[in-house]
């Protein structure tokens, strides 16, 4: 006995996998999060099959439902936002399934973080500039370990992603300062990454704060920050990978010389 838990990527209904599409087609049963998935991917469930909304439920009703789903010889599909191994709270599910005799097998799904990173055309890792891109998010009602506050990761200066962060932002401009990062770093914020109203708004580590409350962003939004956000970078040629350089040597290209 087992579920499909799908990662339906970050809101355009295309962005889905084809074997998340796939499952989802032949589902008996959905189950989805209905604030956060796109209605339109949900509308490609197959006719008939039973359409359930979770936002309002709790983890054992989730959990009840799909034991009592499975059990009577239906396929579940569990449908996540983005992708499920990124604050999916997927491992909780699973712990109480395995109780029950049910597994589970995961689709990924592209997580709003690259979905961000494409709508504002960055590449997250430069060459010579920044190899490490730390996905997080700041503290609030739910704590992070200590040896993960923000000020600690963003010591090691390289791209950050911070993930449902939006109401936080006094407080990464804080941590981040504290960490020794320039005023005038450069910060790209999306809200609703893919979707029709997708807001992309560019700023810096100092006015970040000021630039969320204008444009009214306190949700649904992934902040990435760092110099691989600078959106001059790609003029600067001493950030050049060694991959397409005609001089360096690799297993499929012998370089040249000058």
């Amino acid at each position: 006995m087992k579920i499909y838990i799908i990662g339906a990527g970050p809101g355009d209904p295309d962005l889905i996998t084809v074997k998340g599409l796939r499952i989802l087609q032949e589902a008996d049963v959905v189950l989805y999060t209905d604030s956060l998935v796109n209605e339109e991917l949900i509308a490609r469930a197959k006719p008939g099959a039973e359409v359930l909304q979770s936002a309002g439920m709790s983890l054992e009703e989730m959990v009840a439902i799909m034991t009592d789903r499975v059990k009577a010889g239906k396929l579940v599909a569990r449908v996540h936002t983005g992708d499920p191994a990124v604050f999916g709270a997927i491992m909780e599910q699973k712990a109480l399934l395995a109780k029950e005799g049910i597994s589970c097998e995961i689709i990924p799904g592209v997580s709003s973080v690259f979905a961000a990173a494409a709508a504002v055309g960055a590449e997250l890792t430069i060459p010579e500039l920044t190899q490490t891109l730390i996905l997080t998010r700041a503290e609030g009602r739910t704590p992070v370990p200590d040896r993960e506050q923000l000020k600690e990761l963003a010591s090691h200066h390289c791209t950050i992603a911070l993930f449902l962060s939006a109401t936080l932002t006094k407080k990464v401009v804080r941590e981040l300062t504290e960490a020794g990062w320039r005023p005038d770093t450069p910060v790209a914020v999306v809200q609703r990454a893919t979707w029709p109203d997708q807001l992309i708004v560019r700023t810096t580590l100092e006015k970040l704060d000021e630039d969320m409350r204008t444009n009214g962003i306190r949700s649904h939004a992934m902040i990435l920050a760092g110099w691989a956000l600078d959106p001059n970078i790609h003029e600067k040629d001493e950030y050049r990978s060694k991959l397409y350089d005609k001089t360096f040597t690799h297993g499929y290209r012998k370089g040249v010389k000058e």
